[in-house]
């Protein structure tokens, strides 16, 4: 791998490490302020907001700015969400501001990998960036579920200063202010990302003109017989893995009456098993192999429904990282598939906005979803079937379709496999 490779790996560590961190210490905070049930749940969708509603602008803006230099702004916005959240913002509000960091920093995150690197080293790099995203998944939900737990807020609410008053009180508040310091290292090393070399696009005078480029991009994707076996596939893992994570969280308080401390293990522990998926397929898998893992993805679904037959922690720990292997294992090659059709397609940034796009639209609408039924009523149990029966379903619907096409348009998905086999059309 190039250097800027590792330079890359860490910038991205450092700010998933934070965001996942944040997720549990927002919980934490609606939850001590007495918020309502659905509340919490809706931290995910809020997250996912403005994905959704500035993908036709992020994919160009990454294209248009050294990606190094978006990586600095994007991590810039979420420490102005951070200290809003801190200083009396609601956090549904204040969380929705980092989601925003979030969506301008994704396209550039995974846009510079096909600039800086050939198609052959794609599903590895890839393999290594989710490793290392799971990884920090892992470290970051425990990160915030100690920071709120007893024994690590009481010292940092230990601190003082003896000139002025931090205000800093409560445990959720003390958490925010030790995120804001891991944010802010994350943007150094964004400052240390070296250009690729690659011309940049420059957005239009009218940024409503790039509203039909993005559809035509997001069609363009939809259109490809690989692509949209890839996209379809990541849409529908992310949209239900980007929900599951409050899901273990509920899931784990209604069998195992855990605190959210506690509750935070169990969400790194599927994590783990991610990681190890995300690198078994970076080793064994080649990017004209990746529609072959797609039966992974109805295994997922039959083991997320097995769930609610769990009631002891020494059964759910390795049933949960299982779960997240076959995840791991199913992403990592479609990730890379859907990277290298979108980056021969349009060009990276606007790529990875349309997935974005579509990933995150899902992960909003099954968390909306969620999040009326938990006002309405719906236990954990019940949401946790529903997602199972979801990701099974349509992992079903999925296998078969690239079936159909493997048939119906023989010429067109062989010779796509042809260049995916080739760094020189990359």
């Amino acid at each position: 791998m190039k250097r800027g490779f590792y330079t890359i790996m860490a910038a991205q560590f450092f700010s998933s490490l934070a965001d996942n961190a944040l997720f549990v210490v927002a919980v934490e905070l609606l939850r001590t302020s007495g918020a309502p049930k659905w509340q919490p749940a809706a931290l995910v969708p809020m997250f996912a907001l403005f994905y959704v509603v500035l993908a036709p602008f992020v994919g160009a803006f990454a294209d248009a700015q050294p990606k190094g230099k978006v990586m600095f702004i994007s991590n810039a916005i979420k420490v102005i969400g951070c200290l809003m959240m801190l200083f009396g913002t609601h956090p549904l509000m204040a969380y929705a501001i980092v989601g925003l960091g979030a969506a301008s920093y994704s396209p550039a995150k995974y846009g510079i990998l096909t600039e800086l690197l050939p198609a052959s080293q794609l599903v590895k790099a890839n393999g290594w960036i989710e490793g290392l995203t799971i990884a920090s998944i892992i470290l970051g939900v425990l990160l915030g579920g100690q920071l709120v737990g007893h024994s690590v807020s009481h010292l940092l609410l230990s601190f003082d200063f003896p000139i002025f008053a931090t205000g800093i009180d409560t445990p959720p508040e003390a958490a925010i202010c030790v995120l804001v310091i891991i944010y802010a290292l994350a943007a150094w090393f964004n400052t240390r990302i070296p250009h690729t070399g690659v011309e940049m696009r420059p957005m239009p005078r009218n940024k409503l003109e790039l509203l039909p480029d993005f559809w035509n991009c997001n069609s363009a994707l939809w259109r490809d017989k690989l692509g949209q076996i890839s996209l379809a596939t990541t849409t529908l893992f992310w949209g239900v893995s980007g929900n599951l994570r409050y899901i273990v969280l509920a899931w784990s308080a209604a069998a195992l009456g855990y605190s959210t401390t506690q509750a935070s293990s169990l969400v790194g522990v599927v994590a783990i098993g991610t990681a190890v998926g995300a690198i078994v397929a970076s080793m064994r898998m080649r990017l004209e192999h990746a529609t072959m893992v797609m039966p992974l993805g109805i295994a997922m679904g039959v083991l997320v429904i097995l769930m609610n037959f769990i009631s002891n922690v020494w059964v759910a720990a390795p049933f949960l990282i299982l779960l997240g292997g076959l995840g791991g294992f199913l992403v990592v090659p479609m990730n890379a598939l859907l990277q290298h059709r979108g980056h021969n397609l349009m060009g990276a940034g606007r790529s990875i906005a349309v997935q974005n796009f579509n990933e995150q639209a899902c992960i909003l609408a099954l968390g909306a979803g969620y999040s009326m039924s938990t006002g309405m009523g719906l236990s954990a149990f019940g949401a946790i079937t529903t997602f199972g029966v979801v990701v099974a379903g349509f992992m079903w619907l999925i296998q078969r379709w690239h079936k159909s096409n493997c048939i119906k348009h023989k010429e067109q998905v062989d010779h796509l496999l042809s260049i995916a086999r080739s760094d020189k059309s990359h």
